[in-house]
């Protein structure tokens, strides 16, 4: 497969087919994508949520400045942040490194202590934003890991996240919404799957050294 062709082929889908139904192996893919994303320290402080309901996601249309994708892609995936950064999350990060590669106590310590009082120092405004960007980058790769597997997909920052964490009660699982990435199939008559990408030429855009 060549990637310069799917990522070309890839375009923010605006209008989705209502009747296609992703495939349970293709959504799988998608989970596992988003779970390997490199995020900073190794930290997992990301939650994807995944709704399928349609009647749910109708409702969620008002609140996305009236976007069909939301209601119309096969799932939309909502990427969300802790509203809650510890270190808690520290310590269960390094009991998994323990578990995972059986890495001794003693080599992890050093680090461990240095993550922890870096995270306490953290006020919460930064912490908040410091994850957020952190679900910039899980968006970027479920983006391209849905181009490979010809998904089409829109990435979203208009909609009224506080509405989105009402409906969806993520209040009560300690998460407030960032970013959304309805994910499908394009409609046959979206006009805008035919264009041509416009981009600056590779000249004005790299800088070689």
């Amino acid at each position: 497969m060549d990637i310069i062709e799917q990522l070309k082929w890839r375009y923010a889908t605006k209008k989705f087919d209502s009747e296609f139904v992703l495939s349970d192996e293709k959504l799988q893919v998608l989970k596992e994508a988003f779970n390997l994303t490199a995020l900073s320290y190794g930290l997992q402080t990301l939650k994807l949520v995944i709704i399928k309901n349609k009647a749910q996601r109708e409702k969620l249309v008002e609140y996305s400045f009236g976007q069909r994708q939301v209601a119309d892609a096969s799932h939309l995936l909502v990427l969300c942040i802790q509203e809650k950064i510890d270190t808690a999350d520290v310590n269960e990060h390094f009991n998994n490194i323990v578990k995972i590669r059986n890495t001794p106590d003693t080599i992890l310590a050093p680090f461990k202590k240095q993550l922890n009082a870096t995270i306490e120092a953290m006020p919460n405004g930064k912490k908040a934003n410091w994850a957020t960007r952190q679900a910039y980058i899980a968006l970027g790769n479920l983006m391209t890991v849905c181009a490979l597997k010809n998904i089409d997909s829109c990435p979203m920052e208009g909609f009224n996240p506080e509405a989105y964490d009402e409906v969806l009660k993520l209040k009560k699982k300690g998460l407030k919404s960032v970013l959304l990435l309805p994910v499908g199939k394009r409609a046959d008559d979206d006009m805008f799957a035919e264009l041509k990408k416009v981009r600056k030429p590779l000249e004005d855009t790299i800088i070689e050294l």
